[in-house]
């Protein structure tokens, strides 16, 4: 490693402590894809503020091809320098095996698992006639199996720890659509889909769970963006919303948070009140053409916690955690 990028981690790790307040001594946190970008800036993070962490990266290409075992390594050895503990591991996330692997390795060197940030992802971006059967699956296998394969294996770990935080990685295109994207936002909003099972699958185990969409200037995004545009959108602005998510400070679960180049935002989807028709006669086509401005309104919408509970009934209900 560079002199100058063990004295910046080192100057940044004296600062951090210095003006922390969110403190992670003792957690155990695995980072997916954190050999670079966004991923390796949640890994220097959390361990400048006392987790220890395993960083996970296949070592591929943009597009899911190869791999390198120096990308995780290479951040490892950044944690180890400024102080730290981190172990690698060198697995695809979309291989079920490994997300065993990844709970097994922190379980064996520090007896618990405590945060998960699934980051991990590729591109394979055409339009849907251009979409092949192997970039469909591909963007599958790593967005969606690679989020499953690790969590599954977690869960029961949270479960009797009565502990866990959990950040899932979507994206705008999952939510609000992206044109070429077909594959990666239909995965990217599967994500979404968990996390809002999840959410009330860890409520009664203090898990909470989050998703992210962020834009940054990485290696995904870097063909698109000039040198200008990379400065404003690095990595670290988008840093602060994970490591508080992740934090025992945050009680908030279900949320869509979106974060880049300093803007922070909070996404929803809603309810509207529509209309009820009635069950004494069946309701026609003509009927809902009549009736289709009531029908798709969004006037006085709410957020939902499930698909029968609002989020204000919700958290009338005295429930420990919000959504």
């Amino acid at each position: 490693m560079l002199p100058c990028t063990f004295n910046l981690i080192c100057e940044l790790k004296e600062y951090v402590e210095g003006n922390m307040t969110l403190d992670f001594t003792g957690r155990v946190a695995i980072v997916t894809g954190a050999g670079n970008g966004l991923g390796r800036s949640y890994a220097l993070e959390l361990a400048s503020r006392g987790a220890k962490v395993l960083v996970n990266d296949l070592g591929g290409d943009i597009f899911g091809s190869g791999d390198d075992a120096a990308a995780a390594q290479i951040v490892v050895d950044e944690i180890k320098a400024a102080g730290g503990e981190a172990i690698a591991n060198l697995g695809s996330v979309s291989d079920y095996e490994n997300g065993l692997e990844m709970v097994r390795q922190c379980m064996e060197a520090w007896g618990r698992v405590d945060i998960v940030i699934t980051n991990a992802g590729i591109l394979r971006d055409k339009a849907m006639h251009n979409i092949t059967e192997q970039d469909w699956d591909i963007i599958m296998d790593v967005h969606m199996k690679g989020t499953y394969a690790v969590l599954h294996h977690v869960w029961p770990v949270f479960r009797q720890q009565g502990y866990g935080r959990v950040v899932l990685t979507s994206s705008s295109s999952g939510i609000w659509g992206n044109f070429g994207q077909a594959n990666y936002g239909a995965a990217k909003s599967a994500n979404l889909g968990l996390m809002n099972v999840l959410k009330q699958e860890g409520l009664k185990y203090n898990v909470t769970v989050n998703s992210l969409m962020p834009g940054a200037g990485t290696r995904l995004t870097a063909t698109v963006m000039d040198e200008e545009r990379l400065e404003q959108m690095k990595p670290e602005f988008v840093t602060p919303a994970v490591v508080y998510m992740c934090s025992e400070e945050n009680k908030d679960s279900g949320m869509m948070i979106e974060a880049g180049a300093g803007n922070f935002n909070r996404a929803v989807v809603v309810k509207g009140p529509g209309i009820d028709h009635g069950t004494d006669s069946l309701p026609s086509a003509e009927w809902v053409e009549e009736n289709w401005g009531q029908i798709t309104s969004l006037e006085g919408a709410t957020p939902m916690w499930n698909g029968r509970q609002t989020v204000d009934e919700f958290n009338a209900s005295d429930a420990p955690l919000n959504g």
